[in-house]
């Protein structure tokens, strides 16, 4: 496929060794592409794409005046031509993603060997690390990736990436941070990533295994052509052939294989696909994070002590968050914990009958302590089949015997997990199983022990004990959310029932609220009967509260123990779910003990303003402040010694710490990109400050997206650029949709992908810049949010015209029909607004037109009203401001990628095309003002980035978003061709030219979701 999608030819400059790899990788998966085209669509398809690809600009972009040229070209194909078009292109967006994935994998590899020799050279965050030009000769191959290759890097250096600790570390040193502020920051670092199901991931698991495999094969195919790089040119043994071969085979398979979902995904789908990256990427890799920590710690400062192999867990929604899905009800949630288990405790068997393998240590040569004696003989009464099948066998092998009785303890433990799943009654036997993690970590330990009393050791076991203390028996902990409403109406349907109050619950005042739930909650009477008369909604409530219960007995309280209330507005909104955890017995009121964390989410503008005075009331009751205490008895002592213990808890709540969650994507649909990052910003400042004030530790839980208009984006970036306060060695964050594909599909990728994360959380907890601090900084940035509202919600809400635009340019009907997730796209209550509408699909609906609204509007309002008061001094302030200050420069930088995403000519084909004639006066006018803040803020990023063109700063990504433009165009071109025919095919007022409707509408709307499929695969942060 070398001409395929060539253009142009140009002069080209030539990256190092490096990127040729890079280059070389995407010629080969071209080159199959081709031929599987040209093998399954015949050599017509094959022209047709050239054709199509030509009608954009050297950079990818949709041509002025070329569009109805590409609209009347694609406008003559038949469905099933539309169709083989856009499949084609997605499978290429595929293609190019897996090969960037692989070449991101191979990149973090040399670096992190190369490191520790540049690592002092690493610099603040906030200044620009020296690099230097290289050059090359070697010529370049043709072709879309290379083509675009050569001119994304053209004169440009690569940017050296930071983010490892085996560059944090001696930074830390020659900046001379105390070691005793490294240590303590490092005994109570807990980063902890929650896995939720969002339904952004809009490739089939079917498809990411052959992804997979195509990865392996490139990866298998490069060892050989290493080893034969010293013979002649294009000289290679049989092996090369074959291996091309198969992964001709593999592309083609794939080519035959659906795109799209035939049915909806339940939620137990849902469980599986987010289970896929532990069971085939995560388990496997994470001792490497721990490993990596220890070496580069022990380099620098060999007198600190690591921190706690758990210090980095995970976290899932999926199964468990029941916000807006009604799909998730206490049995599938039930179904989850069981499902987790058997994944992990299967992981557990492998390793152990490796293990088994492994150390065939004998008595002949090798002492072993009397405690592991002990427990032999005591297994031998315990397991008795165990010890006559193979006590003979393994007589002179303590260790392969041990190990046997642990094996055969979790097979057991599995067995009885199966009868737990089914709901089966199970027999009061004595079948040894394992009670908990921790029963089976103290085994591998004394193991372990005796290993290292006689000078031995073993990296395997090492590894499973890494994984067992992350992992327990239950791989990841299970956050339950629901909507701050479902709690008042239960108690409200539960006092009407019971007529406890003068008057319905829900007609208090919130003063009146709170005064009767703290009552309620200082009492051990029960309020809820064990019968449920009520309605539906009520007991899904309650009978939530009973299964997190059960889940802590059965599964232990680690499984559950934070329950989230989104839609947070009040304090009453936090102890309506106290009390209901009091009605299931998690929480005492005559101790005050409970084993469940209240979580408010805060998500609207104006709840995280309302936020710090929400939490500084619920801090001044003292049964609140005596439930994060643990208990009255330790509040008490807590304010008589005046301090408190740092250190995290395994299993248990931790002592002293209150969880609170910013909502991303909401704020930032009601008030805009700028606007709601500020507002968490200032969050976050006020409620570490209030907690500093009561000595209670906080941890902020962010919830980030995808896409950067719901906080996706760099990690590492965005943790750096939080106040440093707010952070101290804890975060919790999101991992939604694509984003998991990105980062844990390849296991090298997601160790280093956790590895810049925890290195951020420490170089942010350690390196505060300051500038948060500095109050005018601080009001400008408060004036330029408030005009950046302002002007987003001008047009969002408050231009009349916009809600039919949104509706009409927008694939937003036909996205709300893919069968990605098992959650609506809309609110219960949901009319046809905005209000209703979740902030997933919106932002989707914005990616695929290529507006990317969400992400920028209003940025070039606001940032030009302040430069009309000074033009000259403030763009100076804010050049300034770029280079120093880590939250603005993480903003503008945002704002940059997404903008060199838009292209503003396909998104005025969108509004031409789509608009009813009857409304395309309206819409143009729409269209018009998008427009001019488009231009306006494009042009004020480029003035204070100093940057020639959109990225310049970054040449890596700017190389990613032109290697997909220029085929989501033509991409871009199919889709508005097939929602015309869909849309004339239901209302025959779409009249933009005369367009041929033989095809019936679940044709049309197959074809529709395909092209919606390709762009979010090209386009990767989608939602």
């Amino acid at each position: 496929m070398s001409y395929l999608l060539h253009s142009s030819e140009r002069d080209v400059y030539i990256d190092p060794a490096s990127d040729l790899f890079l280059r070389h990788q995407l010629q080969i998966v071209e080159e199959l592409w081709e031929s599987v085209l040209r093998e399954e669509c015949g050599q017509k398809m094959v022209d047709l794409l050239k054709q199509l690809r030509d009608l954009c600009s050297p950079e990818g972009q949709a041509i002025d005046g070329q569009a109805s040229k590409v609209s009347k070209l694609i406008e003559q194909l038949g469905i099933n031509e539309a169709i083989r078009a856009a499949r084609a292109f997605a499978l290429y967006f595929q293609l190019i993603n897996i090969i960037e994935q692989d070449y991101e994998q191979r990149q973090q590899l040399t670096r992190y060997e190369s490191e520790p020799e540049t690592a002092i050279a690493e610099t603040l965050p906030n200044i620009i690390s020296p690099s230097t030009n290289r050059n090359d000769n070697s010529p370049v191959n043709s072709g879309v990736g290379s083509d675009l290759l050569a001119k994304s890097w053209s004169a440009k250096p690569n940017k050296r990436q930071t983010g490892t600790f085996a560059s944090l570390f001696p930074q830390l040193f020659q900046l001379n941070v105390p070691p005793g502020h490294i240590q303590r920051l490092i005994n109570q670092l807990d980063v902890r990533l929650v896995f939720t199901a969002h339904p952004t991931e809009i490739v089939r698991p079917t498809i990411r295994n052959k992804q997979r495999r195509v990865v392996q094969l490139l990866q298998q195919l490069d060892l050989v052509e290493k080893r034969y790089a010293g013979r002649a040119a294009g000289v290679y043994p049989w092996e090369v052939s074959e291996l091309r071969d198969k992964l001709l085979e593999e592309i083609r398979l794939w080519w035959r294989t659906d795109e799209l979902r035939q049915f909806k995904p339940s939620v137990l789908d849902e469980v599986e696909y987010a289970l896929h990256y532990f069971q085939e990427v995560l388990f496997e890799s994470i001792p490497g994070l721990y490993q990596r920590l220890q070496y580069a710690l022990r380099g620098t400062f060999p007198w600190l002590k690591p921190p706690r192999k758990n210090f980095c867990t995970f976290g899932s929604w999926v199964g468990s968050d029941r916000d807006g899905n009604p799909s998730v009800t206490p049995e599938i949630t039930w179904q989850t914990a069981c499902y987790q288990r058997e994944m992990v405790l299967s992981k557990y068997i492998d390793s152990v009958r490796n293990l088994i393998e492994l150390l065939s240590v004998s008595l002949h040569w090798s002492d072993v302590l009397p405690d592991l004696l002990e427990s032999l003989e005591l297994e031998q009464s315990q397991l008795s089949e165990v010890y006559e099948e193979l006590a003979l066998k393994y007589r002179q092998e303590p260790y392969r015997l041990k190990l046997a009785y642990v094996l055969k303890r979790l097979e057991n433990t599995r067995t009885r997990n199966v009868a737990v799943r089914q709901r089966e009654t199970l027999k009061d036997d004595q079948t040894p199983v394992y009670n908990s993690g921790a029963e089976f970590l103290a085994e591998l330990r004394l193991i372990q022990r005796n290993l290292a009393e006689t000078g031995l050791s073993c990296q395997e076991l090492d590894n499973l004990i890494c994984q067992a203390e992350i992992f327990g028996f239950n791989l990841t902990k299970l956050d339950v959310r629901q909507e701050s409403t479902r709690h008042s109406d239960t108690i409200n349907e539960v006092c009407e029932y019971l007529g406890c109050l003068e008057k319905p619950y829900n007609e208090l005042s919130e003063t009146e609220r709170v005064n009767w739930l703290v009552e309620e909650l200082r009492t051990r009477r029960p309020l809820i009967p064990g019968e449920l008369p009520f309605s539906e909604k009520t007991n899904d409530i309650i009978q939530t509260m009973r299964l997190v219960r059960s889940l802590q007995q059965e599964f232990g309280e680690n499984i559950c123990q934070t329950y989230i209330i989104s839609m947070c507005r009040e304090v009453s909104d936090v102890l309506e779910v106290l009390l209901l955890a009091k009605e299931a017995g998690l929480y005492d009121p005559g101790t005050a003990i409970g084993s469940i964390q209240v979580v408010p989410l805060f998500e609207t503008v104006e709840d995280l303003q309302r936020s710090r005075t929400v939490m500084r009331e619920l801090f001044e009751l003292p049964l609140y402040r005596a439930l994060l205490a643990g208990g009255y008895v330790a509040f008490k002592k807590l304010q008589t010694e005046n301090k408190q213990d740092h250190t995290p808890i395994s299993y248990g709540l931790t002592p002293n710490l209150q969880e609170v969650m910013l909502g991303y994507s909401d704020s930032n649909k009601d008030s805009g990109f700028l606007s709601s990052n500020w507002e968490i910003h200032k969050a976050q400042k006020s409620l570490q400050s209030i907690a500093e004030e009561y000595g209670i530790d906080l941890r902020i839980f962010h919830g980030r997206g995808g896409s950067v208009g719901r906080g996706g984006g760099p990690a590492y970036e965005a943790i750096l650029a939080q106040p440093g306060h707010s952070i101290n060695g804890r975060i919790k964050i999101t991992e939604q949709g694509e984003v998991l594909a990105s980062k844990y599909s390849l296991q090298d990728l997601a160790l280093y992908n956790l590895e810049t994360i925890t290195t951020a959380v420490v170089q942010a907890s350690l390196l505060r810049t300051g500038f948060d601090d500095i109050e005018p900084w601080n009001q400008i940035m408060e004036e330029l949010a408030a005009r950046s509202r302002s002007h987003y919600r001008s047009l969002i809400y408050e231009q009349p015209d916009f809600i039919d635009f949104f509706h009409e340019v927008t694939p937003i009907e036909e996205i709300s029909q893919l069968q990605i997730s098992s959650r609506p796209a809309r609110r219960p209550s949901g009319k046809k607004g905005l209000s209703s509408l979740r902030a997933i699909p919106w932002v989707f609906s914005w990616t695929q037109t290529r507006f990317l609204l969400p992400a920028w509007y209003g940025i070039g309002t606001a940032l030009k009203a302040f430069l009309d008061e000074e033009p000259e001094e403030n763009m100076e302030l804010l050049r300034y401001f770029y280079i120093k200050w880590p939250f603005f420069k993480m903003v503008i930088s945002k704002a940059e990628m997404t903008l060199a995403k838009v292209d503003i000519q396909m998104a005025r084909h969108y509004v031409e095309e789509l608009s009813k004639p009857e409304n395309k006066a309206r819409f143009d006018k729409v269209f018009e003002q998008i427009l001019r803040e488009f231009h306006l803020t494009r042009d004020l990023v480029l003035q204070i980035t100093g940057h020639e063109t959109l990225l310049d700063g970054d040449p890596v990504l700017q190389r990613s978003v032109q290697l997909r433009n220029g085929t989501i165009v033509p991409l871009g071109f199919i889709q508005v061709s097939l929602l015309k025919r869909l849309r004339q095919s239901r209302n025959s007022s779409y009249t933009s030219g005369v367009i041929d409707s033989r095809y019936s509408k679940g044709e049309l709307l197959r074809g529709a979701l395909l092209t919606i499929n390709g762009i979010a695969a090209g386009m990767r942060n989608t939602g």
